[in-house]
C-alpha cells in the first residue's frame, strides 16, 4: 500500500488519503465574506484528489484579520457563505476543513501584492483604513508597524469565546476539521514567544505562563467542536529569531495539547519577527519535516509536515520513515491542483484516468491517452 494514499481515522472522521491542502490566504474576501473565488479555489483542490482541503485562515473577530481581504467567520452570515464550499469539497469525496485565526499584532496589514507591510497612504486612498490591534503586550511587530494594545482579562475572554463560537459555526457550516492557527507570529503564537509576550501576570513569564492562553483557546475549541470531529493546531515549532523560545518548549506544549484533546499538530516555524518564516530557519526541501518528526516522537501526538514538500516520492518517504502522519501541500498545489492525482500515478506506475479522476475528466483523458498512444511522442517540425 502506498503510504500517501492510506486512509487515516481521526475520531469519527476518515481522511481518504494523507494529503492535506494547506491553508493559504487569498486576500480576496469582501468584508470577510467568502465569494466565487474561494469556491473555485478550494473546489479545484477537491477535484484534484486531495484527501482534505483546508480553507484559509478565517478570522474569529473583525480585528483579527491580517488584511481587509481576509475571510471571516465571526458571524453566522459569514459561515453561511462558507457552507457551499464545504458541501462541494465533501461532494468530491474530500474532507472539508477550515483554519481559525486571529492575527494579533500582525493585523491591519497590506495585502501582499500592495507591499505586505504596514498600511500606507496609498492603502488609505484605496479605502483600506487601519484598525486597532491587540496582542499579549504592547510590543509592535516591527519598525513602522502599529502599536498593539495589551489584552486585559476581558479581552482574553472575548477572544477565547470568539474561537469557540467560530468552531461552532464551522461545524454548522459543514466542516469536519478545524485547525487553530498558533503559528507565524499571529496572536496565539505571540503569547508563546518571550519576544512578544512581556506580561507579568499568569499569562506571561515562564513557559507555562506563556502557554496558558493558547491552551485555554485549544480547550475551548475542543469543547465547542463535536467530539467525533478532529481539531488540528498549526504551531511554529521555533520562533526563528534570536532570543526565541527553544524547541523543547514546543514539545512540552504539544504534549499539553494532546491532553487537551487536540488530534494533530501541523508543524511549521518562524514568523514572530519580520516575514512569515524567520531567516534563522534555513529553507530547503522539506525543511520543517524534522520538527514534525520530533514532535511526533517526543510528544506522542500525530503530526502534519509542511514546507517545500514538492515531489510525491519525497512525501511518501516522510510518511514511510515515520516523520509525520499527514502531508500538507500548499504552493505546489497552486501550481498543480491535480498534484494528488499525479502523485498517485507517479507512485503506482499506473495512470488509468477513468478509475481515479472525477468522471467528468477521467473519460476524456483516457480518450486523449488513446490518441496519444496511437500518435507517439510529439516531435516539433
Amino acid at each position: 500500500m502506498i503510504k500517501l494514499f492510506e486512509p487515516m481515522q481521526l475520531r469519527g472522521t476518515t481522511l481518504p488519503n494523507r494529503i492535506v491542502i494547506s491553508p493559504m490566504c487569498q486576500y480576496s474576501a469582501e468584508d470577510g465574506f467568502a465569494g466565487a473565488w474561494h469556491m473555485v479555489q478550494y473546489g479545484r483542490f477537491a477535484v484534484g484528489g486531495a484527501g482534505t482541503v483546508m480553507v484559509e485562515a478565517s478570522a474569529v473577530s473583525p480585528e483579527g484579520r491580517i488584511t481587509h481581504g481576509d475571510v471571516g467567520i465571526w458571524s453566522d452570515a459569514h459561515a453561511d457563505k462558507l457552507a457551499p464550499i464545504a458541501a462541494f469539497i465533501r461532494g468530491q469525496g474530500a474532507v472539508p476543513a477550515i483554519q481559525l485565526g486571529h492575527a494579533g499584532r500582525k493585523a491591519s496589514m497590506q495585502r501582499p501584492w500592495f507591499g505586505n507591510g504596514a498600511l500606507t497612504q496609498a492603502d488609505f486612498d484605496r479605502g483600506d483604513m487601519p484598525w486597532e490591534i491587540v496582542a499579549p503586550s504592547a510590543v509592535p511587530q516591527g519598525d513602522g508597524h502599529l502599536m498593539p494594545a495589551a489584552l486585559d482579562d476581558a479581552g482574553l475572554a472575548r477572544i477565547r469565546d470568539a474561537f469557540a463560537e467560530a468552531a461552532r459555526r464551522a461545524d454548522a457550516a459543514g466542516f469536519d476539521i478545524v485547525e487553530i492557527h498558533n503559528a507565524h507570529g499571529y496572536l496565539l503564537h505571540s503569547f508563546l514567544s518571550p519576544l512578544s509576550n512581556h506580561r507579568n501576570d499568569g499569562y506571561g513569564g515562564d513557559a507555562a505562563g506563556r502557554m496558558r492562553f493558547p491552551l485555554e483557546v485549544a480547550r475551548a475549541v475542543r469543547a465547542a467542536f463535536p467530539p467525533q470531529k478532529p481539531v488540528f493546531l498549526r504551531l511554529s515549532v521555533v520562533d526563528g529569531a534570536e532570543g526565541g523560545r527553544p524547541e523543547e518548549e514546543s514539545i512540552a506544549f504539544a504534549a499539553a495539547l494532546k491532553e487537551a484533546g487536540i488530534d494533530v499538530v501541523d508543524c511549521s516555524s518562524g514568523g514572530i519577527t519580520g516575514t512569515t518564516t524567520g531567516a534563522r530557519v534555513r529553507r530547503d526541501y522539506g525543511f520543517q519535516v524534522p520538527f514534525a518528526a520530533r514532535i511526533r516522537r517526543e510528544a506522542g501526538i500525530a503530526t502534519m509536515a509542511v514546507g517545500l514538500l514538492v515531489d510525491p516520492h519525497q512525501a511518501e518517504a516522510v510518511l514511510a520513515e515515520g516523520s509525520a502522519d499527514l502531508i500538507a501541500i500548499g504552493r505546489q498545489a497552486l501550481e498543480d491542483p491535480n498534484w494528488p492525482l499525479h502523485a498517485l500515478a507517479a507512485l503506482s506506475g499506473e495512470n488509468h484516468h477513468a478509475d481515479r479522476w472525477p468522471k467528468q475528466h477521467g473519460w476524456w483523458l483516457d480518450v486523449r491517452d488513446s490518441a496519444l498512444e496511437r500518435l507517439g511522442p510529439y516531435v516539433k517540425a
